[in-house]
């Protein structure tokens, strides 16, 4: 499919390398989380043909789906499907002649997903490399992967809107897959829009046609495999403007305007900085969409397409770098993808890792390390809540059957994964050298999936002598205690040269903690307006890692009218003053916590403050979070809506 990587249609077949490793699980190609049987009949291409129905909140039509017999054994096929209504099964020659009705049932699998099984027709000869294709005519709607807006929940309130969210197990409430990131496959998709609705998907060609008087008619094509989280839709009232030359923005027309100003020129910037050290970009196009303040993560690398919340356009470009994070991901993660949920560290830490280099190049060392800091303190906080002997603080995870592998989401496998490929980069000569090692690696598993064993195999292949040291066993830096092992991680990097930003941060904060209103000595910097956001929200995060005692209100009181923290429109600033006002009950701040808390629907922002709010044991933070929750509930994500739920039933307990 891409002649830089020599992928062919036949990528699946290709033979990986043999790897043992330490004391790496010999399960590790088991996917717990689909119950489609991937490993006797494989997905070759999909293509959906859907029709948008706003007024019932329902896609309808049909996905085909094409397979090879991996296995002469197999007597069925299994997909993972969640709240569809299936129609209608049919095996579809190629000549669409002699189409035959096939039987189906749908069996219980977990409480995020069932079985579709499909018995594998009389006719169809069982072998090994055997191709064939079915259709299945469905209707969704109410599933997960779906989010229904109506148009007072978008920016612009002119029209209703819709996206799908795939990550990590969604997109069998979209169409009926193989829904492990183990299987690969080109898609194509027509997709009927109501007239006067744009749709945009995550596909490397587009076009639009009118079909009738009520409808347009929008053809996709991702000609490179992906796995099916990846396929993203989304339809509304969206417009385009070009941000570079292989790329635009979408958004609704409203926003735009500071959509194009905040990613104007950078984005191609980031772009060919990472094809400098990692090697080519292969997706054909890289295009963002803004999305209505619903959405519920920072962004979404869907390949060719990034999904972005609004709460990037700041107007400083001070938080560009979810979009480095979301670009990089085209090398680690959409093209070199892990190979179950258990290992999500293999697309997150390496991502993290990378995302780090650009910003060095383009942004400085020290604003690097600093940024690192800020994220290395929110690892440290994740696991000091979860407990520095909790399962999920480990690299490799255990999922069990019946665990929604979205319910195990957080920081560890971002910054604890950026922490051991860091710590590797440490054992080699220069950064030079460890980015001509991960280019080779992309180049390896190109379109593939991976396990830890496979990239620890890959690494000692490349730095033998390392292995011949014994570099995996080293007392205190083990593999074995990086990856299989709870807690905090072994190892660090050095982040001194972020003493020139985090200094001042660290005696402002021990300024402010010792503030006394009859003090008359002045803070050693009473303005810090050309602070970057990095370093203000360092600042703040000194102040939210003190515990010995409540800061006080007046105390409180004199940082906002020194510092305006309450005005500032920054989402990172606002997190972190909501989450000190609350832990301090600093109840003339839960006006403007409200006010954010309804304003966007990202997860990343919501939970931590509801967390505090809980935390702080607040009656009035208490009623707080009720009446930002009956205010926002309709527009959240169904899975930011449960884990809010969640927390607002352990504060009532």
């Amino acid at each position: 499919i891409n002649a830089e990587y020599g992928v062919d249609r036949n990528w699946q077949e290709k033979e990986k390398p043999q790897t043992k490793s330490f004391n790496m699980s010999e399960t590790q190609n088991i996917d717990v989380c689909s119950v489609s049987n991937f490993h006797q009949v494989i997905t070759t291409q999909i293509h959906l043909s859907l029709r948008v129905d706003f007024d019932n909140s329902t896609l309808s039509g049909f996905v085909q789906l094409s397979f090879r017999l991996v296995s002469a054994a197999a007597q069925k096929i299994v997909l993972d499907v969640l709240q569809l209504q299936v129609k209608k099964v049919t095996l579809w020659p190629e000549d669409k002649e002699n189409l035959v009705e096939l039987p189906y049932e749908i069996h219980d699998f977990t409480s995020y997903g069932s079985g579709l099984h499909i018995p594998l027709p009389a006719q169809l000869e069982k072998k090994e490399g055997t191709t064939f294709s079915i259709r299945i005519e469905y209707q969704a709607g109410e599933g997960p992967a779906l989010t229904w807006l109506t148009k007072e929940q978008t920016a612009g309130k002119n029209k209703p809107y819709l996206f799908t969210q795939g990550q990590a197990a969604l997109n069998r409430s979209f169409f009926p897959c193989q829904d492990s990131p183990a299987v690969k496959a080109p898609y194509s998709a027509h997709i009927y829009t109501p007239k006067g609705f744009t749709s945009v998907m995550s596909a490397s060609t587009s076009s639009k046609e009118a079909h009738n008087d009520t409808h347009d008619l929008f053809k996709f094509e991702m000609k490179q495999p992906i796995s099916s989280y990846l396929v993203a839709l989304a339809t509304g009232d969206l417009v385009s403007a070009p941000i570079g030359p292989r790329s635009q923005v979408w958004a609704e027309p409203c926003e735009i305007d500071k959509a194009k100003r905040e990613f104007e020129g950078v984005t191609e910037q980031y772009i060919s900085t990472a094809e400098r050290l990692f090697g080519p970009y292969v997706w054909d196009k890289y295009d963002i969409l803004v999305m209505p303040p619903s959405f519920p993560f920072g962004g979404m690398e869907n390949p060719c397409l990034t999904f972005v919340t609004p709460t990037l356009l700041v107007g400083d470009r001070s938080l560009c770098d979810v979009i480095i994070h979301e670009i990089i991901h085209s090398w680690f993660g959409n093209l070199v993808t892990n190979r179950t949920w258990n290992e999500f560290w293999l697309n997150e830490g390496f991502t993290m890792y990378a995302q780090r280099r650009v910003s060095s190049e383009l942004l400085g060392h020290e604003y690097t390390c600093l940024e690192t800091a800020t994220g290395l303190a929110l690892l440290t906080n994740e696991i000091q809540r979860l407990g520095t002997s909790h399962p999920l603080t480990k690299l490799k995870i255990s999922i069990e059957k019946d665990i929604n592998p979205d319910d195990t989401y957080n920081e560890v496998p971002y910054e604890k994964g950026f922490s051991f490929v860091s710590y590797l980069r440490s054992t080699v000569e220069s950064d030079k050298e460890f980015d001509a090692f991960l280019t080779a690696y992309v180049k390896r598993y190109a379109f593939q999936t991976v396990t830890s064993a496979d990239f620890i195999a890959f690494f000692f292949e490349t730095f033998p002598k390392l292995k011949e040291s014994g570099l995996e066993n080293k007392p205190g830096l083990e593999f074995d205690l990086w990856i299989n092992q709870p807690g905090l991680p072994p190892h660090t990097p050095d982040l001194s040269p972020a003493q020139k930003l985090t200094q001042p941060a660290n005696e402002l904060a021990a300024y402010w903690l010792h503030w006394k209103s009859a003090d008359n000595k002045q803070p050693p910097h009473t303005s810090i307006k050309d602070w970057p956001c990095q370093q203000i929200c360092y600042f703040i995060d000194r102040l939210l890692m003190h515990n010995q005692s409540q800061i006080p209100t007046e105390t409180l009181d004199k940082l906002d009218e020194t510092y305006h923290f309450s005005q500032m429109i920054n989402p990172e600033v606002k997190l972190r003053w909501s989450r000190l006002t609350i832990e301090n009950q600093y109840d003339k701040n839960l006006s403007n916590v409200l006010s954010f808390l309804t304003s966007q629907g990202k997860q990343k922002y919501q939970l931590p403050i509801y967390r505090s709010i809980a935390k702080s044991g607040s009656a009035a933070g208490k009623h707080t979070a009720k009446q930002a929750f009956a205010l926002s509930s309709p527009s959240l994500h169904a899975n930011v809506r449960n884990y809010i739920n969640q927390i607002l039933q352990e504060m009532s307990a």
